[in-house]
C-alpha cells in the first residue's frame, strides 16, 4: 500500500504560539490531517474528508458561522480531497472507501464529493449525529455533508459491549472494516464526540495511528501532556465528554509509555506532525514522533 498525507483543510486562527505551540506571530496554524490510501484490491481509501468542494463555493449555511470565524479556514478548492485525487491521476469513483474518525463539520465536509464510497463509521457517531441533542452538536454535524446515508457502514465500537474487538498495542476493543484488508482497524478513543474513533492503518513503513481529535497538539500525547492554553480551551468546548476524551488520551499516553510501541501516532489538527509524517512516509526520515517533537515553527509552515 502506497500512504499519502494530506492537509484538507489548514487553518490560521488567531491566537498564535497559545494556540499551536510554535508560531512567532499572531496567526497560528492548523492542518487537517488526512489519508489517501492505495491498495491493491480495495481502491482508494480515505481516512476523513477535510472539507469538500461544496463547503469551498458556498461556506454558510453549510458551516457554522461561529467556528468559521474562530478557526479561519483556508477553503480553497485546490485541497480538497477529489482534488487531490485527480492530482494523483485518479478517478472520484477509484475512492471505494471513506474511514471516518468522526463526523465534524472539518473532517466530513468531502463526502458528498465521492457518492459511490462505502462510509464505514462508528456505530455510536452515527447515531449521535442524526439525532442532535443541542446547539453544539447541531453546529459540529452537518448533515447537508454527508449525501446518502444508506452507505454508511455502522462498525461497532463501544467499550464495555459484548463481542468486543482485539487489543491494538494494549488499546481495547479495536475493529477491523467491513469489505477492507485486516490492515485497517478502528480504535474507539470517545470523549471529543460520542462515537469518535482513530482509524490504525499498516503501511510499508508499519502501523500508524490516525488519532482524529483525541488530542490536538503533539504536547498533549508525546511530550508533558499540557496543549497550549488556546487550543486547549477550544477541545474543552468541542468535546462530548472531558471526562472520556481525558481518559482516551491517557491511554494513548501510556501506549506510547510502552517499550518497543513500533507505531507511529498522529493527530488531525498538528501542523509540524503533518509535516512531519508526510515527510517521513516518504523518505528515510527520522523515527516520525522524533521528528514531529524536534521540528521547528518553519517546518510546520512550508
Amino acid at each position: 500500500m502506497k500512504i499519502h498525507h494530506l492537509d484538507l483543510g489548514h487553518a490560521r486562527p488567531l491566537g498564535g504560539r497559545l494556540m499551536d505551540g510554535v508560531s512567532p506571530g499572531p496567526v497560528a496554524r492548523l492542518s487537517c490531517h488526512c489519508l489517501l490510501v492505495e491498495t491493491p484490491h480495495h481502491g482508494l481509501v480515505l481516512v476523513d474528508t477535510g472539507f469538500g468542494l461544496r463547503d469551498c463555493a458556498r461556506p454558510v449555511p453549510r458551516l457554522p458561522a461561529w467556528n468559521l470565524a474562530l478557526l479561519r479556514p483556508r477553503l480553497d478548492p485546490d485541497r480538497t480531497a477529489i482534488r487531490w485525487v485527480k492530482r494523483l491521476g485518479f478517478k472520484p469513483t477509484d475512492v471505494r472507501h471513506i474511514v471516518m474518525t468522526h463526523l465534524d463539520f472539518d473532517h466530513a465536509g468531502g463526502l458528498v464529493d465521492f457518492p459511490h464510497a462505502t462510509v464505514h463509521v462508528s456505530a455510536a457517531e452515527a447515531d449521535a449525529a442524526v439525532n442532535p441533542r443541542g446547539f453544539r452538536d447541531r453546529a459540529r454535524w452537518r448533515p447537508v455533508q454527508w449525501g446518502y446515508r444508506g452507505r454508511w457502514q455502522p462498525v461497532e465500537t463501544r467499550l464495555g459491549r459484548r463481542g468486543g474487538g482485539e487489543r491494538f498495542f494494549g488499546l481495547p476493543n479495536a475493529r477491523e472494516l467491513p469489505d477492507l484488508p485486516p490492515e485497517f482497524l478502528m480504535v474507539p478513543l470517545p470523549g471529543h464526540s460520542p462515537g469518535h474513533v482513530g482509524v490504525a492503518v499498516k503501511g510499508p513503513r508499519g502501523w500508524m495511528l490516525h488519532a482524529g481529535d483525541a488530542y490536538f497538539n503533539r504536547a498533549e500525547a508525546h511530550g508533558d501532556g499540557r496543549a497550549p492554553p488556546l487550543v486547549a480551551a477550544y477541545e474543552r468546548l468541542m468535546a462530548d465528554d472531558d471526562r472520556q476524551q481525558r481518559e482516551s488520551l491517557a491511554r494513548l499516553r501510556a501506549m506510547l509509555r510502552q517499550p518497543g510501541s513500533d507505531l507511529a501516532v498522529f493527530c488531525t489538527h498538528d501542523a509540524v506532525e503533518f509535516v512531519a509524517m508526510a515527510a517521513w512516509s516518504e523518505s528515510d526520515y527520522a523515527p516520525p514522533m522524533v521528528a514531529a517533537n524536534d521540528a521547528g515553527p518553519a517546518a510546520a509552515f512550508a
